[in-house]
């Protein structure tokens, strides 16, 4: 699990084609630390295993799902990804719960700046409308944040400095793919109404 919390802003080093995936090393000095086989690290939303580790820099082996179904198969080398770990049990969760599974894609639809923030509009995929209302939580590329505003096809979300500057959200310009996912709790309790009527008829 995660919690949105973007612990700093890495660099893919180089993108292997392996057929049907993708072989992806990349530069993070602080999610490296102690890093070892087989731990999870988040990659803008996207939660991917540690292959190999070595200084600063990690592998991680992509499928074609994942690429089919994310903004990850457009990166390349030089590309900036946010990064983080996982969250550690009895740790304070200062965003929210964030599996690392994407729901769909959006695209940056327009910004609007401000002195102090910054209101960023993203499109909507119907099929996950029903979960994101106004004041709840959404993840964008990994990025924990509050819905200002939620449309039938589009939702804003209002960016401090601090996002701007430390994570991709800071370098996206309007037609630029991003990652969404949203609240798991949402989904489970649609699921729970669901099975509750059918059990009832």
């Amino acid at each position: 699990m995660f919690t949105g919390i973007v612990e700093e802003l890495g660099e893919i080093t180089a993108v292997e084609n392996l057929g049907d995936a993708s072989r992806f090393r990349l530069r993070g000095p602080i999610v490296t630390e102690g890093a070892k086989h087989g731990d999870s690290i988040a990659v803008n939303g996207v939660c991917l295993t540690v292959v190999d580790h070595e200084g600063d820099e990690f592998t991680a082996d992509v499928m074609a799902e994942t690429l089919n179904r994310s903004s990850l198969g457009i990166l390349a080398a030089g590309s900036r990804v946010n990064l983080e770990r996982p969250t550690a049990v009895g740790a304070r969760l200062g965003g929210h719960i964030v599996q690392g599974h994407v729901d769909g894609t959006g695209e940056i639809l327009e910004r609007k700046p401000s002195d102090n923030w910054e209101i960023v509009k993203i499109s909507l995929p119907a099929d996950l409308t029903r979960y994101v209302v106004e004041k709840g939580s959404i993840t964008v590329d990994g990025i924990s944040l509050t819905v200002v505003d939620a449309g039938p096809d589009h939702f804003s979300v209002s960016l401090i400095p601090t996002t701007l500057a430390l994570t991709t959200l800071g370098l996206k310009q309007p037609g630029d793919p991003v990652n969404l996912e949203v609240d798991i709790i949402a989904k489970y309790v649609e699921r729970l109404l669901a099975t509750g009527q059918g059990a009832a008829q």
